[in-house]
Formats: C-alpha cells, sequence, structure tokens
C-alpha cells in the first residue's frame, strides 16, 4: 500500500478559535492511531486550544494496521535507510499543516510510541526547526545522532522493565545528547513493560507543562550576563537536560 491510498489522519481541531499548538502523535508498529487513545484525550485535555493530528504510517500490514516503513526483509543492514526514507513525507506534511494554520516548530509538538517514537526523533534531525518538543515513548533513534537536534527539547519516556528497547539503551542515549550539549530528559515508569503506560503519559503532561527549553534558559542566561557587565549568575542547575528524576510510581 501507498500513501496515497492510506486513511486520512485523525484529526481533533479546538472546539473555538485558531490552533494555538500542533500535536503530531505517531503510533507504533503494527498498529494504528486509536493505539494512542490515552496520549489523545490526555493531550486535548491539557491543551484544549491544540490541533491535534494522528496519521496512519503508510505500510498496510494485516486487519487494517500500519507501519512507517516496511517490515518484510527488514535487517540491521537495511533499517536506518528504511526509517529515512519514511521521513520526508512526512515532514513535508508537518510543515504544510504548519503553513495552513501559522504556525512554527515552537508551536509543535511530535509524540511517538514504539516504531512512531524513533520516526519523530529522526524527524527532529532531518528538519532540524520542525517541532520544539519530541516525546519518544519506549522507541529509540535508528542509529545514535552525531549532533543534538538545536531546536527541540527532547523528552524520553520509558518502562523500566521494557523487553523490546532496554532501558539501558535510553539511557545511554540520554547520557550521549547530554554530551551533545542537547535538551533532554529522560524519566522512567517502573514495572512497566513495552507500553503506554498511563504513568508515562501523566509525566509527559507534566513535561509539557513545566519544563522549560534549555535553550531559554541559555537565551536568559546571557542576557543576566549581559545586564550584569558579564560576570557569571550563580545558578545551581538549569532545567531541560538535568539529570533524570526518580521513577514515576
Amino acid at each position: 500500500m501507498t500513501a496515497s491510498t492510506t486513511p486520512g489522519p485523525i484529526v481533533f481541531a479546538p472546539s473555538s478559535g485558531q490552533p494555538r499548538q500542533l500535536f503530531i502523535l505517531l503510533h507504533g508498529g503494527a498498529a494504528s492511531p486509536e493505539q494512542l487513545e490515552t496520549l489523545t484525550q490526555a493531550v486535548k485535555l491539557a491543551f484544549p486550544q491544540a490541533l491535534v493530528v494522528l496519521p496512519y504510517g503508510t505500510v498496510a500490514g494485516k486487519d487494517g494496521l500500519y507501519d512507517w516503513f516496511e517490515q518484510e526483509g527488514l535487517n540491521e543492514g537495511n533499517y536506518v535507510q528504511r526509517v529515512q526514507g519514511a521521513l520526508p513525507p512526512l515532514v513535508a506534511y508537518i510543515q504544510k499543516i504548519q503553513a495552513k494554520y501559522g504556525l512554527t516548530g515552537e508551536h509543535t509538538a511530535l509524540a511517538g510510541f514504539d516504531q512512531g517514537a524513533t520516526i519523530a526523533l529522526e524527524a527532529s534531525l532531518l528538519q532540524p526547526n520542525l517541532a520544539g518538543r519530541v516525546l519518544a515513548f519506549s522507541g529509540s533513534y535508528a542509529r545514535l545522532p552525531g549532533l543534538a537536534p538545536a531546536a527541540t527539547t527532547l523528552h524520553l519516556l520509558h518502562g523500566a522493565d521494557d523487553p523490546l528497547v532496554p532501558v539501558a539503551d535510553i539511557r545511554d542515549i540520554h547520557s550521549h545528547i547530554a554530551d551533545l550539549q542537547g535538551d533532554a530528559t529522560l524519566d522512567i515508569a517502573s514495572r512497566v513493560g513495552h507500553e503506554l503506560h498511563d504513568a508515562l503519559v501523566r509525566q509527559a503532561i507534566t513535561r509539557l507543562q513545566t519544563c522549560v527549553p534549555l535553550r531559554s534558559w541559555q537565551e536568559a542566561l546571557s542576557n543576566l550576563k549581559k545586564e550584569a557587565g558579564d560576570e557569571e549568575p550563580d545558578f545551581d542547575f538549569l532545567p531541560g537536560s538535568d539529570k533524570p528524576g526518580p521513577t514515576l510510581h
């Protein structure tokens, strides 16, 4: 099945007024947007003026389920190439929505579970100004990035008992992004496997509502230094790329 015959996205618009934020929610492998029902409802409740869009993956499987890239013959040798091949149509689609409603990457959040998390993370690398936030549930990069997305805050949300994507790998990614001077948070839910658990969804909303992007703090610090005659302000920490907090439950 090609992208042209994929079902149209599920879209939730604000009850009144123009959208102020854009959320693109990407389902996992061999799934559909309905998989993200809990996350969808949480986003709609927390951000009533947001436009929430749930596209279908462009590769059809059995029983009305979809993937973001071809699974037949998938192996380590072609995995990165197939992920990369799935990105341009999605990026173009998101940019089309942004242009239609006058929204920018700063107004946009990408969220994905499993395979959708990989697509969200990789899309923010392909197009650095695509989204101000990426929420990656139980997923990882196709390969470790050489650069951190300068305009994006990454929120990594993971189950401690995930059997498919080991939590140790996600810890390594978080450390790698920090080494690249990127902006990332990491939240781990104990006794949770490879699932879009309520505890992770709640923490994602909290991160969106309370986490100040590191780039905003850096700009504020720069302004303070100028006002103070280039003296170094005394701060104990910077939010955003801080150490991961305790497990969620």
